[in-house]
């Protein structure tokens, strides 16, 4: 392998626009990577940029008459066909949304190919992770699942077992859809109960259909959670299962939107928490699957704050040059946010916390919800792996 990581980065990804009142400001993206080059880190991964993804590419995953309704949609915005989730309260219709979600799903695809192929040990692209698309449905403001279209790219390449972590607020589910069945890819997401937050499924008890029973993997939480439960629920499932898929490829999705900042959740991570999570991707990437590691962003919604910094984090790890978490913003990088959205910007690197698990050999505590919640995934899924709950 070369060693090195890739970032992928268009500028037109930005396109990705549902409109000024809409949670998912693309502005999100732009911030993220000027806070990037301000930290220098564009010197330290190649940055590139890949086409869009074509219809045979889209076909992986997605359905022809699906893509079809997007591309109407994106050159009539107000014939959109709600029957296929466009044109929705989550999901509305914009100008060219087909060629800004392609884009997007072109980046995490070529990104997959660049890992498998030895071209990168690493590659990122925080404009992806759009996990809630299924196959023939935009959902949760996703057009094109471009996680499932990077996964199903690997799996076309030849790569035999692919694992899927998912730390955003919300349920993987358009990744656990679209490979409910295949006994190739192991999905494992840590989330916000679904009873308390779209999209309201991911239970313990759904753990794959037919021969892939226990390859989807789900640990519900309960509202409120914080940084050290929560970084628990992480390491009490993910590095034993991994340990027994035996992955050749980590794929991660690492939605900011647990941050206690964000509104479109109710966990109350700190962004140390969530730079503790894309730490340990990256430590059990080089544990479990040779290095082979493509980090996805996905959902957060306090765009200045929380997410530039949470991305830059992610991209410095995977450079190999992680931030320390005391460090200043740069002051070029506030002008920015300052010129872009008339807001002040955080001033440190860090919301202050030092969080650490409580490792779950130190023992189960009944009493407690997140606990619970941990012991009803291993009891699901455990035994299809050969482990014990």
């Amino acid at each position: 392998m070369s060693g090195r990581t890739r970032l992928m980065w268009h500028p037109a990804v930005t396109g990705y626009d549902f409109g000024p009142n809409h949670p998912m400001n693309p502005v999100r993206l732009a911030l993220t990577m000027r806070l990037v080059e301000a930290f220098g880190l564009d010197g330290k991964v190649e940055v590139a940029a890949a086409p869009r993804a074509g219809e045979f590419t889209l076909g992986l995953v997605h359905e022809a008459d699906y893509v079809a309704a997007v591309k109407r949609a994106g050159a009539e915005p107000r014939a959109a066909d709600e029957t296929f989730g466009l044109g929705t309260e989550d999901t509305p219709a914009f100008p060219r949304m087909h060629e800004a979600s392609a884009l997007i799903a072109g980046q995490t695809v070529a990104a997959a190919e660049a890992v498998w192929r030895g071209e990168a040990t690493h590659a990122v692209n925080f404009a992806g992770g759009l996990h809630h698309a299924m196959p023939g449905a935009a959902s949760g403001f996703c057009v094109y699942n471009d996680a499932a279209l990077g996964i199903a790219r690997l799996l076309e390449l030849g790569v035999e077992r692919v694992a899927y972590v998912d730390t955003d607020a919300h349920h993987g589910d358009g990744v656990q859809a679209a490979f409910w069945d295949d006994p190739r890819v192991l999905t494992i997401s840590v989330h916000e109960h679904p009873r308390t937050l779209f999209p309201g499924t991911g239970l313990p008890s759904e753990t794959g259909g037919g021969d892939a029973d226990g390859t989807a993997v789900n640990v519900a939480l309960p509202a409120g959670t914080s940084d050290g439960e929560w970084l628990r629920a992480l390491h009490a499932t993910v590095p034993e299962l991994l340990a027994a898929f035996r992955p050749q490829v980590l794929v991660s999705q690492h939605g900011a939107d647990t941050h206690f900042e964000d509104w479109q959740s109710n966990l109350t991570l700190s962004l140390d928490a969530q730079r503790a999570a894309a730490d340990a991707c990256h430590s059990w990437a080089h544990t479990h699957a040779d290095g082979r590691w493509l980090a996805l962003g996905g959902g957060g919604y306090a765009v200045v704050d929380v997410v530039p910094r949470s991305w830059t984090h992610l991209v410095a790890i995977a450079a190999h040059a992680p931030i320390p978490p005391e460090t200043l913003v740069p002051e070029e990088w506030l002008r920015t946010v300052y010129a872009l959205t008339r807001q002040q910007g955080p001033r440190r690197m860090t919301d202050g916390r030092s969080p650490a698990p409580r490792p779950w050999a130190a023992g189960y505590d009944p009493a407690s919800v997140v606990d619970q919640a941990i012991l009803a995934t291993r009891a699901a899924v455990y035994p299809a792996h050969g482990l014990l709950p």
